[in-house]
């Protein structure tokens, strides 16, 4: 198993905004000296807690700062951009990252990014579907581009000129483009199936019952097989909540307290998807009523923390559930405390890892 890195971390309202970016951008910067082979970073444009606002845009500021962990998006948010402001920027960082890049894709979660931008009542999910296609496309074409779709339309059919290039997208270092990732928060997700019969590989979500996390498998594999494509558990990455301490008090004082950043990411999510009416992540059945889940539920079978030895039992008990995956995304909250945060990140790749791998 391999040990990677993925944040949209939940930072409390009010806290200084350049101190959330510094801390953001150290846990990157960590991760790569202790060897993790991934980070991923969410973005979105109008929530104060989750506020990186360009994934793109802070990955860049670590291409000097990092050596060799792959950095990825997760996710660019496809129908809030022009498909060829992604395909020039997403081109650019490859090569600033010396191919270092991966390309997590979504249409997009939150409502507020989606009104404000415009699209909010658009057809979304076919807005991310061309958004991706055109991309491709322009990856893969010489100018001068005609490519038509129903949301946008790309030409640089009156103003190419040969001699110089002018009208021409960048293409990235990667060829024909740097490996795609989709992130899976529903059970049974049908776009993991269209994911793996385009070649991309699944990234199920911390936030998900490992009774759920286990039917993305399943769905993976109905979508290589479309393609003839080995269906391999190196491509699959689990993200988990987990936090590691010397000893299991300490543990399950910060990662249950009331007064902790983990307790804080659960409380703001599950407020977030009650609010919206999907709360089903967190069900253990469809049919159990909002009513019926708690804070403290969740928290108990989605937080995963204590000793090195307790967490390593733990994520043993996971994989047995959800069966073999590659990649385990140790996901990032707000460092409260900088150094029990530290220590967490340090413990998981140098006690916990080796346990997992003994």
């Amino acid at each position: 198993m391999k040990l990677g890195f993925f944040t949209m971390p939940m930072h409390p309202i009010g806290k200084d905004w350049q101190q959330c970016l510094r801390e953001d951008r150290e846990a990157f910067v960590l991760a790569d000296a202790l060897g993790f082979v991934e980070g991923y970073v969410g973005e979105h444009a109008t929530d104060p807690e989750e506020n990186i606002t360009s994934a793109a845009l802070f990955l860049a500021t670590l291409v000097d700062a990092t050596k060799t962990i792959r950095l990825g998006t997760g996710t660019t948010n496809m129908p809030n951009q022009h498909p060829a402001t992604i395909a020039a920027n997403i081109a650019m960082l490859d090569h600033l990252l010396g191919g270092r890049f991966i390309l997590g894709i979504s249409p997009g979660a939150l409502p507020s990014d989606a009104e404000v931008l415009g699209n909010m009542d658009m057809a979304r999910p076919a807005m991310f579907l061309e958004c991706i296609n055109h991309v491709l496309a322009l990856w893969s074409s010489e100018p001068p581009y005609n490519i038509k779709g129903q949301f946008w339309n790309i030409s640089t059919e009156r103003t190419h000129i040969p001699e110089t290039g002018m009208g021409t997208i960048p293409k990235p270092l990667q060829r024909p483009h740097p490996p795609i990732v989709v992130t899976a928060v529903a059970p049974f997700s049908p776009g993991i199936t269209e994911a793996a019969a385009r070649g991309w590989d699944p990234i199920s979500a911390n936030f998900l019952l490992p009774q759920w996390v286990k039917t993305h498998w399943a769905k993976y594999v109905e979508g290589c097989e479309r393609i003839g494509r080995p269906a391999d558990t190196a491509n699959w990455r689990v993200a988990k909540t987990v936090f590691v301490a010397e000893d299991d008090a300490t543990a399950a004082a910060y990662a249950l307290g009331t007064d902790g950043p983990y307790y804080y990411y659960y409380r703001t999510l599950f407020s977030k998807l009650k609010r919206r009416g999907a709360l089903g992540v967190f069900k253990t059945d469809f049919k159990q009523p909002d009513d019926s889940v708690t804070l403290e539920q969740v928290m108990a079978k989605l937080v995963i923390h204590g000793s090195p030895a307790r967490v390593a039992d733990q994520l043993h008990a996971l994989k047995e559930e959800t069966g073999e995956f590659g990649t385990l995304l140790y996901a990032g909250v707000d460092w409260k405390d900088r150094s029990l945060a530290r220590g967490s990140m340090t413990l998981m790749a140098e006690k916990v890892l080796p346990l997992m791998n003994a």
